[in-house]
């Protein structure tokens, strides 16, 4: 969970709205919300990244806590989640039921929309770089069968603040490189300050692998240090392995971000 608070001006005066952007597994995110004095029923907003089980189950846990907040997700076919390696496969998608009992609550996003002013949810996604190679042990599957996960249940949030963009990636499935690019090309006048979560550069999270060879995410870090973006804050399934690689590239651009952890931007 990233818990955002913002400032949107209107007309004459300045009102600062808190974001919740994803929701994690359980009621864990409540608990540090507390811990770090955010009050749940006062959150504006919840923006939730893509449909997998670890960003969306605390939704549950959060409505019966706030009864006012809108819920955005990006619109797409209705399908199960999994992954699978070893001949196992198990289940990672969000409980459905969230859906079925909220739907008052939850709006699905198919395009590219300013949900609040200057607060975008971005829905298409360029293609221009790679996807991560963890992305080979998820699969979806729907009326037409079961399938590599495309992804198209994923989607970034952009807040547009007075000294540039702020980028949130959730887990970055689509590709992190594919994300800043994204909102690159949507926003070419504006400077992105930061670009916060996860860069998704775990291979298997049970062997703490990184995603491809060492080379690979070398040349992902000089394609990021060539956007002339201030700070990278990394955390979920990104990898210690991974971070200590981006560091050596990135430098001081680049900071951890564990759970608990406050940033100001």
């Amino acid at each position: 969970m990233h818990q955002v608070t913002t400032e949107i001006e209107q007309g004459y005066r300045a009102i600062f709205v808190v974001i919740v952007f994803d929701t994690g597994n359980g009621r864990t995110f409540c608990d540090n919300a507390r811990l770090l004095d955010v009050d749940i029923a006062e959150v504006g907003l919840v923006v939730l990244s893509h449909r997998h089980h670890d960003h969306c189950n605390g939704t549950s846990h959060f409505i019966e806590i706030n009864g006012k907040a809108k819920i955005y997700m990006r619109a797409c076919e209705d399908q199960n989640y999994y992954f699978q390696a070893f001949g196992i496969r198990t289940s990672v998608g969000m409980d459905k039921a969230i859906l079925e009992r909220n739907s008052h609550r939850i709006e699905f996003i198919k395009n590219t929309t300013e949900i609040a002013p200057n607060i975008y949810i971005v829905t298409q996604i360029d293609k221009k770089y790679p996807q991560p190679l963890g992305n080979q042990y998820l699969y979806t599957q729907s009326k037409t069968g079961f399938e590599r996960d495309k992804f198209n249940h994923e989607l970034i949030l952009v807040i547009k603040e007075k000294d540039g963009l702020v980028v949130f990636t959730g887990c970055a499935h689509s590709g992190v490189l594919n994300m800043v690019e994204t909102v690159v090309n949507l926003f070419p006048e504006q400077k992105i300050k930061a670009v916060v979560g996860g860069f998704h550069l775990v291979g298997l999270p049970v062997f703490n692998s990184i995603d491809g060879s060492k080379q690979g995410i070398e040349v992902i870090g000089q394609v990021l240090a060539e956007y002339p973006i201030d700070k990278f804050y990394i955390g979920h399934y990104t990898g210690m392995k991974a971070y200590a690689i981006l560091k050596q590239v990135l430098s001081d651009r680049l900071e951890h971000i564990p759970t608990g952890r406050s940033v100001y931007l």
